[in-house]
C-alpha cells in the first residue's frame, strides 16, 4: 500500500511544524527495507519499531520495516495516510514525552493482498522476518504443541489458493524464496510466549509436513532460516482518545496511529541471524545465546504479577493497575507471591535478584500515568495463566515446595470466571475457551470445590499431573472460598 500523507496530519509534508524533540530518527524512505513484521499493534510501534529505529539511527543498515497488518486495515490505513510516521508517547508520574518514529518504509494489508506479502518473504533484500501476532495466530494446540486442525489453516498448506493465516503466509513466503535461493531470513518471534523461537521453528516444521515439501526445498529452509528466540518487555496500553489528544498537543498535528507506553523497554534477543541484524545493542537490547532465563524472569514475575493484580483488581472494582496497587495489603501480599513462591521456581540470568526485579515491577505497576485497565490484562486468561502462574506451581510442587501465593492468582481468576465483581457488577469472559468455561462452570459452580473441579478439567490449561496435586486443588478451593465469602480486600486483610 502506499505511503501518502499531508494536510494536519503527521506526515512527510508536515515533520517541519513538529518540535525539534519530537522528530524521528530516521526520514521514512531514507532507508531501504530489510525487515518485514507482521503484526502491526501498538506493542510492536512501541517496541520493536522504536528499538530498530534507535539501531540504524546510531549505526547505520538498510533495515527499515515494512509492517503487514494480517486482518484488520484501521492501522494500515492511517499508517498509510502518514506516510509510515507514528508517535509513542512514554508516560510517568512526572509528565509526558512524545516523539514520532520512522521506522517503517511501507504497510501492506496480508488479507487484500497476501500474494504481496509472500513475495516480501521472498526478496532476497529482506533478511528478517519479526512477528507480535499474539499466542493465537501461532495456531498451536496449547497441550501437545501439535498443529491444530483449522480449516483456514490445512486448506492453505495443501491448496494453491492464497493464504488466509500466519502459518501459511510464512510457509508460502519459504517455499518462495527457497525457489529463488534467495539468501539466508531469521524468523523472529516477538510475542509474549514461552520458548518463543523453539515454537516458532516447531510450527514451520510441521508446516511444512503437512504441505508436503519437497525434501530440497525443506532442505534448503533448515539450512538457511534461523528461528532466535527473544524476551520483549514494555507495557503499552490500549490507545485512547486521551492518547491522540496526547500527541497532538505534543506534535502539533494529528497522529491517529498514536500509541502510548511506561518509558521502561526491554528488549532480549538471541544473537542468531544468518541475513545480519540491526546494532540493536546500541539501543539498549540484550544480546544473549540463551534467552530462556530472561523470559521465565518475566513472565513469571512481571505477567504473573501483572495477572495477579488484573483478576484481583477487577474484582475489587479498581479499573487500573495503578489504583488495583492502592488496595490495602495488596502490595505485601505481591511481594510474598515474588519472593516465596516465584524466586524459588527458577533460576534467573547470571547476576539478577527476583525479590529486586519485582520491586521494580512494582514500582512501574504504580505509575499512574499508564492508565493500564485491568480488564484488558485479564483477556485471555486461559492463554496466560499455564506460563505466568501454573509452571510456577508445577516446578515448586517437582522440588516438593509449597505454591500458596501462585494458588490464590489461581482462584482469583476462577473468580473472576464467575462473572461479577464483589460488588455485583458483571465482569466479562474474553477468552477463546469461553464456551469450554462456560460449560464447566454449568456443572460445577454451586460451591467453590465444585468450581475447582470442573475447570481444573480443562487439560488446555492445567495439566493433568497438576489437576491431580490435592495440596494445590486444596490451596486454591480455599483461596476462592474467601474470595467468594468475603470479597477481595477482607481476603488480602486476612492473608497470611
Amino acid at each position: 500500500m502506499a505511503l501518502t500523507g499531508g494536510g494536519d496530519r503527521l506526515a512527510l509534508a508536515t515533520l517541519r511544524r513538529l518540535p525539534v524533540e519530537c522528530r524521528p530518527l530516521l526520514r521514512p524512505g531514507t532507508v531501504p527495507a530489510g525487515i518485514v513484521h507482521l503484526g502491526l499493534g501498538a506493542f510492536h510501534r512501541a517496541h520493536q519499531a522504536v528499538h530498530t529505529e534507535a539501531a540504524v539511527g546510531a549505526a547505520g543498515g538498510d533495515w527499515g520495516i515494512i509492517g503487514v497488518a494480517p486482518r484488520s486495515t484501521a492501522v494500515v490505513d492511517a499508517l498509510a495516510a502518514q506516510d509510515g510516521l507514528f508517535s509513542v508517547t512514554s508516560l510517568s508520574a512526572e509528565g509526558a514525552t512524545t516523539r514520532a518514529v520512522g521506522a517503517l518504509t511501507g504497510v501492506r494489508h496480508a488479507a487484500s493482498d497476501p500474494a504481496a506479502v509472500v513475495r516480501l518473504v521472498a526478496d532476497p533484500a529482506i533478511r528478517m522476518v519479526t512477528l507480535t501476532v499474539t499466542e493465537k495466530a501461532y495456531q498451536l494446540d496449547p497441550v501437545t504443541g501439535a498443529l491444530q486442525a483449522d480449516p483456514d489453516l490445512l486448506a492453505d498448506l495443501s491448496t494453491d489458493r492464497p493464504p488466509r493465516t500466519v502459518p501459511g503466509l510464512l510457509v508460502r513466503g519459504l517455499l518462495a524464496r527457497a525457489a529463488a535461493d534467495a539468501g539466508p531470513l531469521a524468523l523472529v518471534s516477538c510475542d509474549n510466549l514461552p520458548a518463543n523461537g523453539r515454537r516458532l521453528r516447531g510450527l514451520v516444521t510441521q508446516a511444512l509436513a503437512v504441505a508436503r515439501v519437497p525434501d530440497a526445498a525443506a532442505g534448503w529452509i533448515a539450512g538457511q532460516v534461523s528461528f532466535p528466540g527473544t524476551m520483549v518487555d514494555r507495557i503499552v496500553p490500549a490507545t485512547t482518545a486521551d492518547t491522540l489528544d496526547t500527541a497532538r498537543r505534543a506534535l502539533g498535528v494529528s497522529d491517529l496511529a498514536a500509541v502510548a507506553a511506561e518509558p521502561y523497554s526491554q528488549w532480549v534477543i538471541e544473537d542468531d541471524f544468518p541475513g545480519g541484524r540491526p546494532a540493536w545493542e546500541r539501543a539498549g537490547a540484550v544480546l544473549t545465546d540463551d534467552a530462556g532465563p530472561w523470559e521465565r524472569l518475566k513472565l513469571r514475575t512481571l505477567n504473573g504479577v501483572h495477572s495477579a493484580t488484573a483478576y484481583l483488581g477487577a474484582l475489587a472494582g479498581a479499573e487500573t493497575v495503578a489504583e488495583t496497587l492502592t488496595l490495602p495489603r495488596l502490595t505485601a501480599v505481591l511481594r510474598r507471591l515474588v519472593a516465596e513462591d516465584v524466586a524459588p521456581s527458577f533460576a534467573p540470568p547470571p547476576g539478577v535478584s527476583v525479590p529486586a526485579y519485582g520491586e521494580e515491577v512494582l514500582g512501574r505497576f504504580a505509575n499512574p500515568a499508564m492508565r493500564h485497565r485491568t480488564l484488558q490484562i485479564a483477556m485471555d486468561g486461559s492463554q496466560k495463566l499455564p506460563q505466568r502462574v501454573l509452571h510456577t506451581i508445577t516446578d515448586l510442587r517437582a522440588a516438593g515446595r509449597s505454591a500458596r501465593w501462585a494458588s490464590l492468582v489461581v482462584a482469583a481468576w476462577l473468580r473472576f470466571l464467575l462473572g461479577y465483581a464483589d460488588d455485583g457488577r458483571p465482569l466479562p469472559l474474553d477468552d477463546p475457551l469461553a464456551e469450554r468455561i462456560r460449560a464447566a462452570l454449568a456443572a460445577g459452580r454451586d460451591t467453590p470445590a465444585g468450581v475447582v473441579d470442573a475447570l481444573f478439567a480443562l487439560r488446555e490449561v492445567f495439566p493433568a499431573e497438576l489437576a491431580a496435586d490435592d495440596e494445590v486443588r486444596a490451596d486454591v478451593t480455599g483461596w476462592l472460598a474467601a474470595l467468594e465469602r468475603h470479597g477481595v480486600r477482607a481476603t488480602l486483610a486476612g492473608a497470611t
